[in-house]
């Protein structure tokens, strides 16, 4: 072979050796990527588990807020039956006359 010919092959190995480099740079970048993403994907379904729970405690709680009634609510509630049992109770007692 001849001197030009070594010149191209010797530029043609360091192409593909700068390829290769290149190529294993990528890949394990990629890899690296791929790590994060499972990562990421793991935590999003984490985080949505618990939004879920969260969601459903929230709901709980107001329902518990709702049906928990307050002294002056008793109180008044009392007050207004009391009210209309006398009404009730006049009623009858004209119906009676």
């Amino acid at each position: 072979m001849n001197e030009e010919s070594h010149i191209i092959i010797n530029k043609l190995k360091k192409d593909i050796e700068r390829i290769i480099s290149a190529y294993e740079t990528v890949a394990a970048e990629n890899r690296l990527l791929k790590e994060e993403l499972s990562t990421a994907q793991n935590e999003l379904e984490s985080n949505k588990t618990n939004i879920k729970e969260l969601k459903r405690k929230i709901e709980k709680l107001q329902l518990t807020e709702a049906f928990r009634a307050s002294a002056q609510d008793v109180k008044e509630a009392k007050q207004k039956i009391g009210k209309l049992v006398k009404e009730i109770d006049k009623c009858i007692s004209l119906l009676n006359d």
